[in-house]
């Protein structure tokens, strides 16, 4: 009975002209889909995972300090978008992304702090402005490491 079912369905798809469904393979081999990748992977860019540089609050100092000098030795200006930090090196620049509002500014790592451990950056008071910190000046935000030449060939892209 099944071997006439089975050539009734032939003969069904070879008039219709209706074509079974190709057969699936179960079995992947692993190494040739590695050889792929690995003949692909220099002809083809990869993102590298975007993960912040750490997550937590940020403050801001201003009028109190303007003109004193800072870790770094210059003078802190209020107005510049600058930064205090615990462990970045001086002169590193950072995205401050303020996670209430989205807005961002590049910040310059020139000062030690903030003191409470509860913060993890004071930004000036220019900086802290461009993201929208200001009255008591606590706010969750996000940051990230800049890399010098990916922040050129971003402004460069909107040059004529």
């Amino acid at each position: 009975m099944r071997r006439v079912l089975t050539n009734i369905l032939v003969i069904l798809v070879s008039v219709t002209g209706l074509e079974a469904a190709p057969r699936t393979n179960t079995h992947v081999d692993k190494n040739a889909a590695k050889n792929i990748d690995k003949t692909n992977a220099a002809s083809r860019p990869r993102p590298k995972p975007h993960k912040a540089y750490q997550i937590g609050t940020a403050s801001w100092y201003g009028r109190h300090f303007h003109g004193k000098p800072t870790a770094s030795g210059e003078p802190f200006n209020m107005y510049q978008f600058t930064a205090a930090h615990r462990r970045l090196p001086l002169g590193t620049m950072v995205r401050v992304t303020n996670l209430g509002n989205g807005e961002s500014v590049v910040v310059r790592v020139n000062d030690r702090g903030p003191l409470p451990k509860a913060r993890i950056i004071d930004l000036s008071y220019g900086a802290a402005r461009m993201i929208g910190l200001s009255g008591p000046g606590l706010e969750p935000v996000r940051l990230d490491i800049v890399e010098p030449a990916a922040e050129i060939a971003q402004s460069e892209a909107f040059l004529p």
